[in-house]
């Protein structure tokens, strides 16, 4: 459950378990079920407990035998769960970074694949509850990424999206100095298959010359930088604890767009942080109008215990957080729209995913899209395509989240 990170912690206990001679199969079918839980905000705590108390249901019924329970839910709660789910076999925290192995059991179309090169986060902004989860920042070993990177490539996996609470601070704990452009250049120079790289969950903060260059200048990174601002009133910057001002991101952001021309841009936003007036709020909302960020994600503020901002003054009611991000919505739909219909008529090379289930249509991505949190680009072609294929195509259509195309 949960982010990319949960999902390939997920692969690492599904492929360690298939080493050992388990087999996997579907919940309906086995007779041990591990859900490897999230409970970074309120609804995801909701979510992963419901999930448990299905699978406890299944276990009252004899359908299976053993219930296992992972993650980051038992790691923040295991004292207060054991009482209430007796059903329960094991709780198991946060997964080490050691002995990754090279094969983890794919739970996502063989082409594309998440890389995680890090765990944990410094960075301690004060609504995030992940450093007391996840611990502090962890790298792994360039030669132990490398390893599963050049597994990656000889099963031709095609794109590959990097991923860590902060990956723009790889390798300043266990090297000393921001590692991430001398990752990215290895894993460059030592595949063949991979054809994009993609970036996720980059620091505003740590994005350095170098590595804007390096991304302007190699064509196997992804013109697609995922750069969470969660706002830009320098006030509730401050008391979000993220080291960082308005000005400075108004500044990356030229910077990205001037050094790599056509740069896809995705943010993540927060509305109802604690003492957010409506005056700050129609700033935050100014700006995203004046930007026109490509890609946009919004959150409402989640209350959480053991974070600095649990205790914070004129919390927000629930309604007025609903309306913030409603707006916020409303006007992305439009930026989005705007955005995508500069493509109408262009030609462009896509990724194909999946086929539909209509006939000779086929579910494909751009560069500007990462896999399940941005758009899709709908393929019509007469011959057959198949998942991992990089087809050029030309846009007969655009609409506010998705791209119309035929085959060329």
């Amino acid at each position: 459950m949960g982010c990319p990170r949960n999902l390939v912690d997920s692969e690492v206990i599904l492929g360690n378990l298939k080493n050992k001679g388990y087999k996997i199969t579907d919940v309906q079918a086995a007779d041990i079920a591990i859900v490897n839980t999230c409970c970074f905000i309120k609804e995801a705590k909701e979510e992963s407990i419901e999930t448990i108390l299905e699978l406890a249901d299944l276990k009252t019924q004899g359908k299976i035998k053993k219930l296992i329970v992972s993650g980051c839910l038992p790691q923040r709660y295991k004292k207060e769960l054991i009482p209430h789910l007796k059903e329960v076999d094991a709780f198991v925290g946060r997964l080490s970074l050691d002995n990754f192995p090279k094969e983890r059991y794919n739970l996502v179309p063989k082409h594309f694949a998440y890389l995680k090169i890090s765990e944990g986060c410094n960075n301690n902004c004060s609504y995030c509850v992940i450093p007391k989860i996840k611990g502090r920042f962890r790298s792994r070993q360039i030669e132990d990424i490398l390893g599963e990177v050049k597994s990656m490539d000889e099963n031709n996996t095609k794109e590959i999206n990097i991923i860590g609470q902060d990956v723009t601070s790889y390798g300043l704990d266990i090297y000393k100095k921001p590692s991430l452009v001398r990752l990215l250049k290895k894993i460059i120079s030592e595949t063949n298959n991979i054809k994009w790289i993609r970036l996720l969950y980059t620091y505003p903060n740590h994005i350095d010359d170098e590595l804007v260059e390096l991304i302007a200048e190699n064509k196997k990174i992804c013109r697609y930088l995922d750069l969470p601002i969660q706002h830009v009133n320098n006030r509730i910057l401050k008391l979000m604890g993220r080291k960082i001002t308005k000005e400075q991101i108004t500044s990356l952001i030229k910077k990205l767009r001037n050094r790599i021309p056509g740069i896809a841009i995705r943010t993540s936003l927060i509305v109802g942080f604690p003492s957010e007036t409506e005056e700050e709020f129609q700033e935050l909302l100014a700006f995203i109008g004046k930007i026109k960020f490509e890609r946009l994600g919004v959150f409402m503020y989640s209350r959480e215990e053991d974070t600095a901002a649990y205790d914070f003054k004129n919390q927000i009611p629930q309604k007025v957080k609903e309306e913030r991000l409603h707006k916020i919505m409303s006007m992305q739909q439009v930026i989005a729209q705007e955005v995508n219909s500069k493509y109408l008529n262009t030609e462009i090379e896509v990724l194909i995913d999946e086929k539909d289930p209509k006939e000779n249509l086929y579910l494909a991505r751009t560069e500007a899209d990462a896999p399940e949190v941005d758009g899709m680009v709908y393929v019509h072609s007469k011959d057959r395509l198949n998942p991992g294929d990089f087809v050029k195509v030309k846009i007969k259509d655009t609409y506010e989240y998705d791209l119309d195309a035929d085959k060329v």
